[in-house]
């Protein structure tokens, strides 16, 4: 057995003194990041839906700001020849130590590594120097501010519609119910029928996160059934009436409705959560095949779960042999898009320079970027994960695709030894181009598919027009379809603000010469969207015509997109429900004879 010397006592005193004040920076964060999570509870009550988009938006930015923070209070304190090999070795053994008992010890080890990558070469990212692997665990911490991470009800014991009742009325909303004892019956009735004809077992029992999710204008109670070995997720959504008097809306028992539910193509919760490991756990009990990666990041902790991918990311790496190729579909002009087969995500660099009739920069397509990882994503933008100095093995590229990054993006791609060096990257969940999908249905004659293909597609944009993006680019290669069959646009270079945009008629012409011009006669200017032209590009195909003017005409009328710009200028903020309508207790389906007027 090989001997290991044991390692020397830690006598830095600056190790010690810069470990301390990483720890603290990151403490500092938390506590804003929560204090903003808490008074979503505020914003949510007094319906101030305006001030709740702006801290949700405003939220993102903490993290890096304090990272800054942290890193510039280094850099002014120390010399960098005061901080040699040994003392960083110490400074990561030194912090360890302090996230004894510490309640969010794997946020505070993604800081610690923030804020040394922000200072140290890449040859320093290894297990020595930050955190690569986890160093301290997560299971079993107990928060300490007297609110446990969830509750549990026993209704064999005190009745199902009491126990709803008081786990209604346990969050202390300060708002009138309409009718809540009606509404209560109605999430009863179902969750009879979710129980079924299961016998009660000694065990039965409910457990309800101890905070409500917070997000647009919805509260959200998130809980589990339990009998026996069988676990029963469900959500129940608290909305406003018309009369601002709260209501139950729905109750969610579907895994497929409560994974869209947290999906990553929609805005961060708002959670109080003062050891967030355990919300993560229990999450993870309701959807086991969502990655940890993304419910960190859904919950607003988008850093945690960006290096928690990376490690799953790695880890993939380590155990598969498939190559890096170009992502099947139309190639981007803005973007050079590559996957690994075996691996459920793309990895999009920007290219160096774009060819007409692209006018843009590699800036203005980060600024869109920014823009859609702050913005409302309404379950159609998916996010995105932002990544510098990503280490690639070089024999895992194939050559074509290492031809195409040296040639398009030389500026940003570095071949090391061994490694591919990418300097910028995204990556982003795996879709099928909207493209493909309706090729493959129409191939297929599955005429069902391609009509619900379009009525997808126009949906995603009217979801998108209510919380003011345009898409810019429409074509269907800039959509994906997800695996639950949603459609989603994955392509922001050319998004702008709905509000931003001014939406015109075609004059009529003036003479023949102006019919027959292969020019506008008329002029335009940047932000000029003229929506009578989309379907010169967009129905092409006689069967996607029929379909998108069944269900979407309205989208080739300037007067939709007015009214649309209008409401958002007047103020007026959309009602988002992240599940279908029919589900709605107040759900009335519109007759035939009214849906043809």
């Amino acid at each position: 057995m090989p001997h290991t010397a044991f390692p020397k006592l830690l006598s830095s005193q600056i190790a010690f003194d810069i470990a301390r004040t990483i720890l603290d920076g990151f403490d500092k964060h938390y506590r804003l990041f929560r204090a903003e999570s808490q008074d979503a509870k505020r914003y949510f009550e007094t319906c101030d839906w305006k001030t709740a988009q702006v801290k949700a938006r405003d939220r993102i930015a903490y993290y890096d700001a304090r990272v800054q923070e942290c890193v510039q209070m280094l850099e002014d304190e120390y010399d960098p020849e005061e901080i040699g090999d040994e003392v960083w070795r110490e400074v990561k053994l030194h912090y360890i130590g302090l996230l004894i008992n510490h309640k969010q010890p794997e946020l505070a080890e993604t800081f610690f590594n923030s804020v040394c990558c922000n200072i140290l070469h890449r040859t320093y990212f290894h297990n020595d120097f930050i955190f690569v692997r986890p160093a301290v665990a997560t299971e079993y911490i107990e928060p300490e501010d007297g609110q446990p991470t969830y509750r549990v009800y026993y209704p064999a014991t005190d009745g199902l519609r009491y126990t709803l009742k008081r786990i209604i009325t346990n969050f202390q909303l300060s708002p009138r119910f309409a009718d809540l004892d009606r509404d209560v019956a109605f999430v009863e009735t179902r969750m009879r029928a979710m129980f079924g004809s299961d016998l009660l077992e000694p065990n039965h029992q409910i457990q309800v996160l101890s905070s409500l999710f917070y997000r647009n204008k919805g509260a959200y109670i998130v809980g589990k059934g339990i009998n026996g070995n069988r676990i029963y997720p469900f959500v129940v959504p608290i909305l406003y009436n018309r009369k601002r008097e709260l209501i139950l809306d729905t109750v969610l028992f579907d895994p497929t409705l409560i994974t869209v539910l947290f999906s990553f193509t929609r805005a961060y919760f708002m959670v109080d959560m003062e050891v967030p490991s355990a919300y993560v756990q229990f999450l993870r009990t309701l959807m086991p095949y969502k990655p940890r990666s993304e419910i960190y990041t859904i919950l607003g902790l988008q850093k945690q779960g960006k290096a928690a991918f990376y490690r799953d990311y790695l880890h993939h790496l380590h155990h598969s042999s498939d190559c890096f190729e170009v992502a099947p579909g139309i190639r981007g002009l803005v973007m050079v898009v590559f996957a690994l087969p075996s691996f459920p995500y793309v990895f999009k660099v920007i290219k160096d320079h774009f060819p007409p009739p692209k006018e843009t920069s590699r800036a203005q397509v980060k600024e869109k970027y920014l823009l859609v990882k702050q913005h409302d994503r309404v379950g159609r933008m998916a996010d995105t994960l932002e990544y510098s100095n990503v280490a690639f093995p070089r024999s895992r590229f194939s050559d074509d695709l290492l031809a195409e990054l040296k040639e398009v993006a030389p500026s940003i791609v570095e071949e090391d030894g061994n490694e591919i060096i990418i300097k910028h990257l995204y990556i982003e969940r795996r879709m099928v181009p909207l493209n493909i999908w309706l090729t493959e249905a129409e191939k297929r004659g599955d005429h069902a598919a391609v009509e619900r293909g379009v009525v997808e597609y126009g949906n995603a944009i009217k979801d998108l027009v209510g919380v003011n993006i345009f898409p810019g680019d429409m074509l269907y290669k800039n959509f994906g379809v997800t695996k639950h069959g949603r459609v989603v646009f994955y392509d922001y270079d050319e998004i702008e603000y709905i509000t931003d945009c001014n939406f015109r008629t075609i004059p009529a012409p003036r003479n023949e010469e102006d019919e027959m011009a292969s020019e506008p006669w008329y002029p335009v200017a940047k932000n000029d969207v003229f929506p009578e032209q989309f379907g010169t590009f967009l129905l092409g195909n006689p069967e996607v015509r029929k379909y998108f003017m069944k269900h979407h005409a309205d989208l080739l009328t300037p007067q939709y997109w007015q009214n649309a710009k209008q409401r958002l200028l007047d103020g007026h903020v959309e009602d988002v429900f992240p599940y279908p309508q029919e589900l709605r207790f107040s759900y009335k389906p519109v007759a035939p004879a009214a849906q043809a007027a």
